[in-house]
C-alpha cells in the first residue's frame, strides 16, 4: 500500500556507518535487524554515539553478555547522564512544544529556552520543598505543558516520576499512587472533556487524604473560570505561589538549573499495569534505558530531525505520554491536546495537522475505525500538506482501517501500527522507512529487538499463530517493580511462560514471505475452543467489518471443571441496525468462509455496551472472569465501568 523512496534516512546513515566500522556489507533492513540482535551490546552503543547522548562519565561495559534477559542485566555500567539535560539539550527560540485543549481556540507555545527556563523554576521550587533524588513527584494531570515541566523538573533532580489522567476516580488513582507514597503531587482545578467542565476538587481531596506521606499539593488553575476553594484542601497551593520567587525575579535571575548526573539505570519513571484483574503493577524505568530506547524509534525508525512536529493523541497515564515527550532530545517540535478528539466536530484534530503543520500524527486504532464508521474524509476537507507519517497503537489496526486510510485520508504517508507496551515504555515493531507498508501487517521488528513467535512448545513459528517472545536483552527492560525486591513479581510477569525468554503477553503471525506482524490480540485473551487456538483480533477484523455492527467482544468460556471451552461472541449493533436471526447467519458464515467452521463462536449474542479502558483497549480478561462466576471488583481503570454490568447472570451462558 506504500513503498518507500530511495531517499537516504538516518537508518541508512547508521548502517553505513556500521558497515565501515565492523567491515559488514549489511544491504537490506533484514541484514541489518539481524545483525542488531545478534550483536545487540554493539548495535546500542552505535546508538548511544548515533544519538549524541549528552553524559558527564562514559560507560565502563555496554552489557555483560554472559547474562542472558532473565538475569535482567545492567547496562551501560559506570555511565553518569541526565534525563532532562538530554531532552532540554536545545535552548533556542524554536518552538519545543504547542498545547491546547477541547473548549480552547488558542494554542499555547514554549519555546526550547522558555521551557528550559519554567523547568528550572521548578526544579528550584521542588528543591526548597526538600524534594531529591529518589523521593516520589507525581502528576494527576491532563495532557499540558506544566506537565511536561513537572516532569523535567523532577527528572532534572533524580526525583522519580508518576502520573496519572484526570479521567481517573480517586480509588484509581489511590490504587496507584498509595503504593509508591509520593511526596509532591501536581494537579488541576478541573478539565474540559466531551463539551462540559468537570471539576476536579472533590477527587482530589480523597487522594489527598489516601496519601499520608504527601507534603504539598500544588494546583494549576488549568480552566480559570473554575473556582478554586484552597482551604478545602490540606497542604495546597496554587502553582503561582509555588513558583513564588519567579514571580519577583525577572529573566535574568532564573535559577541555574542542575542535572543531577545519575546512573544509566537511576529510575526516571514509574507506570502501571492496567489494574483491569488486581491491583495494578507499578513498573520502574530506567533513564537511559527510556531514553536511549526512545532515541533509537524516533530518531532511526521515524526518521525524525528538528525540521518535525509530533502529535500523538493520548493522556499522561499511557506510555504513550511518556513516548511522545523525548523528541524534544532531537530538536524536535512536540503537540499537547487534552480533551475529546471528537469535539468540537470530529475533524478537530485534522484542523491542528493544518494549522501547526503536523509531520507525524500518532493515534489509536479505535479512533481510526471511528472515523471510518461516520465517513470522515479529510482527504476532502483538509489539505495535509505537512503529513508524512500516522502512527497507529493501542490495538490491532484492521486491514479495512489500512484501507480507509490511503484513500481517504492521505495517500501519500506512510501508516504504521505500531505495538509494545507500558512494560517496556518502547515498542517492539512499528514503523520503517526502509520497507514497504503491506495492508494488516506491522511492518518489521524494531532495531535491537529480537522477537520471535513461538508454539506451546517452545518452537519458533512463522506463518501460524504464536506467542510474542523477546530472546535478548533489550535497554528499556524494567528496572524492577516497586516493592518487589527479589524481583518475584517482574520474573513470574515476563518470564514464567519459557525459561529464559520475555513473554510479551501478545498473539501473533510473522509473514515468511514479508516478514511482516499480523497482531492477534493479547495472549492471556487467546481462545482455544476444539483445540484450535486463535487471537479474538482475528474476529473483530471480520465481524467489525459488518455493516450493521458497531463493535463486539469475543471471550472464552471455561467449563466448570476446566476440561473445555467455548468462544462467545458479543455485539454491540450500529445506530438503528436490529440484532436478528439473519444477521446472526451472516455473521457465523462470514467467520466459517474467512476462518473456518472452528473459529465459529457457540454463542453470538447482542450487548448495549462493550468495555474499554480509558487508553482505548477492549476489556477482555474482566468479562472472561464474569462468565467463569467471578466479581470484577477493580474497576477505576475502565472508560465504562458499568458496562461489565451486563454480562453477569447471562441465562444462556449458565451452567456451562
Amino acid at each position: 500500500m506504500w513503498v518507500p523512496s530511495d531517499r537516504e534516512t538516518q537508518m541508512d546513515k547508521l548502517r553505513k556507518i556500521i558497515n565501515d566500522k565492523y567491515h559488514l556489507s549489511l544491504e537490506t533492513y533484514n541484514d541489518f535487524h539481524a545483525w542488531s540482535c545478534e550483536n545487540y551490546s554493539e548495535f546500542w552503543e552505535e546508538v548511544w554515539h548515533f544519538t549524541e547522548i549528552v553524559h558527564s562519565q562514559s560507560y565502563e561495559q555496554v552489557i555483560d553478555k554472559e547474562l542472558n534477559i532473565a538475569d535482567i542485566p545492567t547496562w551501560f555500567f559506570g555511565a553518569r547522564l541526565n534525563f532532562a539535560e538530554n531532552l532540554l539539550r536545545c535552548e533556542d527560540n524554536r518552538v519545543a512544544i504547542y498545547a491546547t485543549r477541547e473548549g480552547c481556540n488558542t494554542i499555547e507555545q514554549r519555546t526550547f529556552q522558555e521551557l528550559r527556563s519554567n523547568v528550572a523554576w521548578y526544579a528550584d521550587a521542588m528543591k526548597k520543598l526538600g524534594i531529591t533524588q529518589g523521593d516520589r513527584v507525581v502528576g494527576y494531570l491532563p495532557n499540558c505543558c506544566e506537565t511536561v515541566e513537572a516532569m523535567l523538573a523532577a527528572a532534572s533532580i533524580g526525583a522519580i516520576w508518576s502520573s496519572t489522567s484526570p479521567e481517573f476516580g480517586d480509588k484509581a488513582v489511590l490504587e496507584r499512587f498509595a503504593q509508591i507514597k509520593p511526596k509532591l503531587m501536581f494537579t488541576v482545578n478541573a478539565v474540559f472533556y466531551n463539551g462540559k467542565i468537570h471539576n476536579h476538587t472533590k477527587k482530589v481531596k480523597k487522594v489527598i487524604e489516601g496519601l499520608p506521606e504527601l507534603q504539598k499539593t500544588v494546583i494549576i488553575p488549568f480552566i480559570p473560570e473554575e473556582a478554586i476553594p484552597l482551604e478545602e484542601i490540606p497542604n495546597c497551593c496554587l502553582l503561582e505561589d509555588f513558583l513564588q520567587s519567579k514571580l519577583s525575579s525577572d529573566n535574568a535571575n532564573t535559577p541555574i538549573l542542575k542535572f543531577e548526573q545519575l546512573p544509566f539505570s537511576h529510575p526516571l519513571f514509574i507506570l502501571y499495569s492496567s489494574g483491569t484483574t488486581g491491583p495494578p503493577k507499578c513498573i520502574v524505568h530506567s533513564a537511559g534505558g527510556t531514553l536511549l530506547k526512545h532515541l533509537e524509534e524516533h530518531c532511526l525508525q521515524s526518521d525524525m530531525t528538528e525540521n518535525d512536529i509530533m502529535f500523538y493523541y493520548t493522556n499522561v497515564g499511557w506510555m504513550m505520554w511518556n513516548w511522545l515527550v523525548t523528541p524534544l532530545a532531537l530538536g524536535s517540535a512536540i503537540v499537547l491536546y487534552d480533551g475529546s478528539p471528537m469535539m468540537p466536530n470530529i475533524n478537530i484534530l485534522w484542523d491542528l495537522v493544518d494549522r501547526i503543520g503536523i509531520t507525524i500524527f500518532g493515534t489509536s486504532a479505535k479512533w481510526l475505525s471511528l472515523l471510518e464508521e461516520k465517513n470522515v474524509k479529510p482527504v476532502e476537507t483538509h489539505k495535509l500538506d505537512s503529513l508524512k507519517m500516522i502512527l497507529s497503537t493501542g490495538s490491532p489496526l484492521k486491514p479495512q482501517s489500512y484501507e480507509y486510510v490511503y484513500e481517504f485520508i492521505k495517500n501519500q504517508v506512510l501508516l504504521a501500527s505500531i505495538s509494545g507496551g507500558t512494560d517496556i515504555i518502547a515498542c517492539f515493531m512499528g514503523q520503517n522507512w526502509t520497507v514497504p507498508v503491506c495492508k494488516g501487517e506491522v511492518q518489521s521488528f524494531n532495531l535491537g529487538c529480537s522477537m520471535e513467535s513461538w508454539d506451546e512448545n517452545g518452537h519458533s513459528v512463522f506463518g501460524d499463530h504464536g506467542e510474542l517472545v523477546c530472546t535478548k536483552p533489550f535497554p528499556s527492560m524494567p528496572v524492577c517493580f516497586w516493592n518487589d525486591p527479589n524481583h518475584v513479581k517482574y520474573r513470574n510477569a515476563y518470564f514464567s511462560k519459557f525459561e529464559g525468554v520475555w513473554v510479551q503477553g501478545d498473539f501473533c503471525i510473522i509473514k515468511p514471505s514479508t516478514k511482516g506482524i499480523v497482531m492477534l490480540g493479547r495472549s492471556d485473551g487467546t481462545l482455544n475452543p476444539n483445540g484450535i487456538r486463535f487471537g479474538s483480533a482475528e474476529i473483530y477484523q471480520i465481524v467489525e467489518a459488518i455493516i450493521e455492527v458497531e463493535d463486539s467482544l469475543c471471550v472464552a468460556q471455561r467449563k466448570r471443571d476446566g476440561s473445555d471451552e467455548r468462544a462467545i461472541l458479543f455485539i454491540k449493533m450500529a445506530p438503528g441496525q436490529e440484532f436478528n436471526g439473519k444477521l446472526e447467519k451472516k455473521i457465523r458464515d462470514r467467520i466459517r468462509s474467512d476462518l473456518s467452521v472452528r473459529h465459529v463462536p457457540a454463542h453470538i449474542l447482542p450487548i448495549e455496551d462493550i468495555p474499554y479502558t480509558m487508553n482505548g483497549k477492549k476489556v477482555e480478561i474482566a468479562v472472561r472472569r464474569i462468565l467463569g462466576g467471578d466479581q470484577v471488583t477493580h474497576r477505576g481503570v475502565l472508560a465504562n465501568p458499568n458496562s461489565l454490568d451486563l454480562y453477569s447472570n447471562i441465562k444462556i451462558l449458565q451452567d456451562y
